[in-house]
Order: C-alpha cells, then sequence, then structure tokens
C-alpha cells in the first residue's frame, strides 16, 4: 500500500448552518441531490470530507464540488463516489482507493480522507 494523499477538515456546524441560511443556493452549489436532504450535522461532516479529499489531492483549482458525492454503504459507512474532475485527479495522482471518516460532536464535523494505489 502506498498512500498519495492524506487530507483531513473540521468544521463548525453552527457556523456552517448560519452559512447555509445566510446563502441558500450553497447547499445546491456544494451537495448533490441527495447529500442535501442530510440533517445539518450531516452536511457538515460532509462538506468537510469534500474539502479533506480537496487537500488530499494536492488542493488543485477546478474541482466541482458535486464530482466528490459522500454516499452510505448499507452498513452506514461513508464512501466517496468520485466524477469527473475529481475523477481524473486521483486518476492522475494513481489513487485507487479512497479510505473516508466522518465524524459530529460537540458543534464540530470532521473528516479525513486517505488516497492509496
Amino acid at each position: 500500500m502506498t498512500i498519495v494523499g492524506v487530507g483531513i477538515d473540521v468544521v463548525d456546524v453552527e457556523r456552517f448552518g448560519a452559512s447555509l441560511t445566510r446563502t441558500p443556493a450553497l447547499r445546491d452549489r456544494l451537495f448533490t441531490a441527495a447529500e442535501a436532504t442530510r440533517p445539518l450535522a450531516s452536511l457538515a461532516a460532509r462538506f468537510a470530507a469534500k474539502e479533506a479529499i480537496a487537500k488530499a489531492l494536492g488542493a488543485p483549482g477546478g474541482l466541482a464540488w458535486h464530482d466528490a458525492e459522500i454516499v452510505s454503504e448499507e452498513t452506514g459507512r461513508p464512501r466517496f463516489v468520485l466524477r469527473g474532475t475529481v475523477a481524473a485527479r486521483a486518476e492522475a495522482l494513481g489513487a485507487q482507493h479512497v479510505h473516508v471518516s466522518l465524524s459530529h460532536d460537540a458543534g464540530i464535523a470532521s473528516a479525513v480522507v486517505v488516497l492509496e494505489c
């Protein structure tokens, strides 16, 4: 196993909620239709994951938010579905596996992403 990228991000859930309230179009810009229905703490964790994957990919410009979707497996385990700009960058780095962990507690949401080839 070779690690090709690691990213981490944290989000203040209340502050993130205020941003979504202040700018209603932000929800649609950041999240797919399936993601957008989630509760606020879950949205904050998913936003943290999108930021974390961008960091793991080297934070290149031009990544589209909808190209990194978090879905839940039957077990509840989160995983990324990569498309378009994000999938292309992951492929360019040789990343074959994306590991993601989400958490939210005490008003903070966090995510860690590990890319391996």
